[in-house]
C-alpha cells in the first residue's frame, strides 16, 4: 500500500509527486534548472494544473514559488535514482511491467465503442426488467451445436404455435433452478447477467417471446413479463428468527411466535438494536446492529427485496415476513436512487472493463488495427497446419510443437516486415495448451488462432503506445519515478531509521528533552462491556488474597462467554482519564463510562504527579518518527548540494497573474 501511496503522493507534503516527459517544446521557456538537468515552463504549468484536485489554480508568486520548490526536490530525487540505477532493479522492472500491461488495456480498446457500451448500460439501469426462459445446454468443448440449435428453434416453433411457455420450461429448461418456477428467473437490471442475455431481455417486449439465441451457456429462448422503473439500492438492517425445521410444524410455529413477540415489542417502542443483540439468529449481521450491505434488484429472495422496497422512509419497520431462510423484521436505513451518469460514469467504465461486453470495443479495437497496421492473412495455411495435427496427439496431451517447425508458411503479416509462420502458431500452441486441449479439434485451434493473431497485433501495438501516445508514455514514466521514489526513500529514509540502532539511539540522547511523560500513572485498566461487568471487577478486585488481572477477568467472563471485561496494563497519561479522576497509589477509581458504552476501572500501582522521561523504548515510536524527518531533511540539503536548483525569474513572473 506504501507503495501506491508514495508514487501518487510527495512524503512530505502530500503534493502530488508525477513526472512528465524530459522532452522540451520547441521554444519552450526554460523554468528551473537542478544540477544540469532543465524543467520547461510548459511541464511545470502542466504539472501545477494537474495536481490541485479540481480546484481553481492559484497563480499569485507564492504559491508558485512553493510548488517549484517541491517539484524541484521530486526532480532531484528522481535524479538521484536514475543515478543509482534504480530503475534497473528487478522488483521495479517487473512492478513497472504488471503496470504497463495493465495500463495498456485502457489504450487497447475502441473509446467510442466503450463509452456507448457505457451510456447504453446506464440507460438500462433506468429500468427492472422480469423474464422466464428456457435453456438448452450446449456441451461443452463441442464443435456442433446444430442439434442443439434444432432443439431450442422446435421448441420455439411449438410456442409460437401455441404451446405453454411455463410448462415447457417446467419439463424441458436444463437451467433448474428457474425451471421449477416455469423458468422465472426474477427482476434484474443491467451488468448483472452476460450480455446477450441481458441485451434480448431489454430489446424483448413485454409479453413477447424471443427468438432462440446463444450465449456461453447454451441457446435460450425468453419470455418478457415485466418491466418497472429502476428501484435502485436499498440498506436495510434485520431481525431474523430461525425455523427448526427438523422439528417439523412445532419449529414452524415456534419461529413465528417468537417473531411475533419481537414485533410486538418493537411497536411498543423497544430499541430495534437491542432485540438484533438479544434475537437475530443472522450471524452475519449480528455485530452490525442488524445491518446489511446495500443492494439491489435480484440481489436478495425475492420476499425479501419486495418488503423492503416497500418501505417508505429511514427507520419504518416492516411486519414479519417468510422467507426460506425463516422469519424477518426489516427496518429501512437508507434508500438510492439511480445518480447522474456524470456521478456513476467512472464506475461504470470499471465494471464494463470487467464485463463480457468490453470484447465488443476490443474487437472494434483489433479490426481498425488490422487496416492500420495492414493486417494481411493466409487461411489456406492454416487450414493445412490444422489438417496436420491428429486429434490424438492434442486429446491425450502428446502435442509437440517441433513436428512442425519446419512448416514455414507465413499465416499471417503486418507492417515492418512481421511474419507470423506456422511453426510460430504451433509453438503458441503447445506453451498456451501445455500439449493437451479439450474439445473438437478444428474450432479450438480457430479459437486460439484468433488469440495468437490477437495477442500478436496488441503487443505489437502496446510497444508503439509509449512512441505514439503522449498520455500513455507520461503515465509510465510517473509510475516508474514514483516507484523509484519508494524504494529510493525507504532506502535513505524509512528504513534506515528503523534499523539504523545507533543512529536512532544517539538521535534519542540528544533530543531526550523531547521525550517526557507529562503527569502519569502505572495502572492495570479494565475496559468491561456494561455496568454489571464493571461491578463485577470491583467486587474481584476486592477479593482476598488479590488477583492477577487474567483471573479477574476469568471471573468476570465465566466459562465460554468472551471479552465482557478486557484489560492492558502500563503507564498512562493522567489526560487519558476522565477530568476529576482520583488517582491513589495501591487503589482503584470509580468505574466510568466511556463514550462507547463501555465502563473503565483504573486499578492504580504508582503515580507521578512530576513530568518524568521516558526510556528508548517507551517513546520509540516517537523518536523513529522524528529521526525520520531529521534523515529526510539532511538528505534533501544533500540532494541541493548535488544539484543546484537555479530558477529564471523571468519565465516565473511570467506565470503570474492577480
Amino acid at each position: 500500500m506504501k507503495k501506491i501511496v508514495y508514487s501518487i503522493f510527495m512524503i512530505a507534503t502530500s503534493i502530488i509527486a508525477l513526472s512528465v516527459s524530459a522532452q522540451k517544446n520547441n521554444g519552450d521557456a526554460e523554468l528551473f534548472t537542478y544540477g544540469g538537468k532543465s524543467v520547461s515552463k510548459s511541464e511545470f504549468l502542466r504539472m501545477y494544473t494537474k495536481n490541485i484536485n479540481n480546484q481553481k489554480p492559484d497563480f499569485s508568486e507564492q504559491a508558485l514559488r512553493d510548488y517549484l520548490q517541491l517539484y524541484a526536490r521530486f526532480k532531484m530525487k528522481v535524479a538521484e535514482a536514475v543515478k543509482l540505477k534504480m530503475d534497473t532493479l528487478p522488483n521495479i522492472q517487473n512492478e513497472l511491467g504488471g503496470y504497463k500491461k495493465q495500463l495498456a488495456k485502457t489504450y487497447l480498446t475502441d473509446k467510442e465503442v466503450t463509452d456507448k457500451l457505457v451510456k447504453e448500460a446506464y440507460e438500462r439501469k433506468k429500468k427492472d426488467v422480469r423474464v422466464s426462459h428456457i435453456l438448452i445446454a450446449a456441451p461443452r468443448g463441442s464443435d456442433d451445436t446444430t442439434a442443439v440449435y434444432r432443439k431450442i428453434d422446435s421448441i420455439y416453433k411449438s410456442i409460437q404455435a401455441g404451446a405453454d411457455f411455463d410448462n415447457i420450461a417446467k419439463a424441458i429448461s436444463e437451467d433448474k433452478q428457474s425451471g421449477k418456477n416455469g423458468g422465472d428467473v426474477g427482476y434484474f437490471t443491467a451488468l448483472q447477467l452476460v450480455y446477450p442475455f441481458e441485451t434480448v431481455a431489454y430489446n424483448t417486449p413485454v409479453g413477447s417471446v424471443s427468438k432462440p439465441f446463444k450465449t456461453v451457456y447454451g441457446y435460450h429462448i425468453i419470455k418478457k413479463t415485466g418491466e418497472r422503473a429502476a428501484r435502485g439500492d436499498i440498506q436495510v438492517a434485520q431481525i431474523l428468527v430461525a425455523v427448526q425445521t427438523s422439528k417439523g410444524a412445532e419449529g414452524e410455529a415456534a419461529a413465528k411466535s417468537r417473531i411475533d413477540s419481537l414485533y410486538t415489542q418493537l411497536k411498543k417502542g423497544v430499541n430495534f438494536e437491542k432485540l438484533v443483540d438479544e434475537y437475530s439468529e443472522d450471524k452475519f449481521s449480528k455485530n452490525t446492529k442488524g445491518t446489511l450491505p446495500t443492494f439491489g434488484v435480484g440481489q436478495m429472495v425475492t420476499e425479501f427485496e419486495d418488503a423492503a422496497f416497500a418501505l417508505k422512509n429511514p427507520g419504518e419497520i416492516s411486519t414479519p415476513i417468510k422467507t426460506k431462510f425463516g422469519y424477518h423484521i426489516i427496518k429501512l436505513i437508507k434508500k438510492t436512487p439511480l445518480q447522474p451518469f456524470d456521478t456513476v460514469k467512472t464506475e461504470m467504465s470499471k465494471r464494463i472493463e470487467k464485463d463480457g461486453r468490453i470484447d465488443i470495443a476490443r474487437q472494434q479495437f483489433t479490426e481498425n488495427l488490422k487496416k492500420k497496421l495492414h493486417y494481411k492473412e493466409t487461411p489456406e495455411a492454416l487450414t493445412k497446419l490444422i489438417n496436420a495435427i491428429p486429434d490424438s496427439t492434442l486429446t491425450n496431451g502428446s502435442f509437440k510443437a517441433s513436428t512442425y517447425k519446419n512448416m514455414n508458411a507465413n499465416l499471417f503479416e503486418m507492417d515492418g516486415g512481421t511474419v507470423f509462420t506456422q511453426a510460430d502458431f504451433a509453438n503458441y500452441i503447445e506453451n498456451y495448451t501445455k500439449g493437451k486441449i479439450y474439445g473438437g479439434k478444428e474450432s479450438t485451434l480457430r479459437s486460439l488462432f484468433k488469440n495468437y493473431t490477437d495477442k500478436a497485433l496488441y503487443d505489437y501495438q502496446e510497444n508503439k503506445l509509449i512512441d505514439e501516445n503522449e498520455e500513455y508514455r507520461n503515465l509510465l514514466t510517473e509510475y516508474q519515478d514514483g516507484i523509484m521514489l519508494f524504494e529510493l526513500t525507504d532506502k535513505s529514509v524509512w528504513s534506515k531509521a528503523s534499523v539504523d540502532t545507533n543512529g536512532l539511539k544517539n538521535y534519542y540522547e540528544n533530543n531526550k528533552a523531547k521525550y517526557m511523560w507529562p503527569p502519569a500513572i502505572k495502572a492495570e485498566l479494565f475496559r468491561a462491556i456494561n455496568e454489571d461487568a464493571a461491578k463485577k471487577v470491583i467486587k474481584e478486585l476486592n477479593s482476598t488474597p488479590a488477583k492477577s488481572q487474567d483471573e479477574i477477568a476469568k471471573a468476570v467472563n465465566g466459562d465460554g462467554v468472551q471479552d465482557k471485561v478486557v484489560y492492558e496494563s502500563g503507564k498512562f497519561e493522567k489526560s487519558k482519564f476522565p477530568a476529576g479522576t482520583s488517582f491513589v497509589a495501591g487503589k482503584y477509581s470509580p468505574y466510568y463510562k466511556n463514550e462507547d458504552g463501555s465502563y473503565g476501572i483504573i486499578n492504580v500501582k504508582e503515580v507521578y504527579d512530576q513530568p518524568t522521561q521516558k526510556t528508548l523504548s517507551e517513546a520509540r515510536g516517537y523518536v523513529i518518527s522524528d529521526y525520520q524527518e531529521y534523515l529526510e531533511k539532511q538528505w534533501i540539503q544533500n540532494l541541493e548540494s548535488s544539484y543546484p536548483l537555479k530558477i529564471n525569474e523571468t519565465a516565473l513572473k511570467s506565470m503570474v497573474k492577480k
